[in-house]
C-alpha cells in the first residue's frame, strides 16, 4: 500500500514539475503584456541592471515601447530620452514624466539615466 502512495505522490510531483516548465517555456513575460503595476516592477529591476553604452534597441528590446519619448538634434548628435514608468503617483489613468524613469541616448547609446538625465537632455 505505500508503495502506490509514493508512486502517486511522485507522478503529482512530475506533473507539477511538468506544468510549471510549459508554463514557463510557452507563456514568457513581455513588458507590452503585463499590467501597469507588473511593469512598474519589470521596469525597476530591468533599469536597476543598465550599463552606459548600451543600444537603444538594446534597451527596446528589454523594456519595450517607452511610456513617454522625447528627441531632438542638435548638429551631429542625435539625442533622445525614453520614459519608463517606475512609480505611481495618481490613481487618474494617465501616465506622466514624475511617474517615469529617464533614459538619455545620444546617437543611439545609452549615456545617462535617472532625473539628472532628463535636465541634461533639456539644457542642451
Amino acid at each position: 500500500m505505500n508503495n502506490k502512495i509514493a508512486v502517486r505522490i511522485g507522478m503529482g510531483v512530475a506533473l507539477y514539475v511538468l506544468f510549471v516548465a510549459a508554463v514557463l517555456f510557452f507563456y514568457p513575460d513581455k513588458p507590452q503584456d503585463m499590467d501597469w503595476q507588473d511593469r512598474e516592477e519589470y521596469n525597476k529591476v530591468q533599469i536597476a541592471k543598465l550599463e552606459l553604452g548600451q543600444t537603444k534597441s538594446a534597451i527596446l528590446e528589454l523594456l519595450g515601447s517607452p511610456d513617454i519619448t522625447e528627441a531632438k538634434r542638435i548638429g551631429d548628435y542625435e539625442l533622445q530620452v525614453m520614459f519608463y514608468r517606475t512609480q505611481h503617483r495618481q490613481a487618474d489613468g494617465i501616465t506622466t514624466e514624475d511617474e517615469c524613469t529617464p533614459l538619455l541616448f545620444e546617437n543611439n547609446l545609452l549615456i545617462e539615466w535617472g532625473e539628472s538625465a532628463y535636465q541634461r537632455y533639456i539644457s542642451q
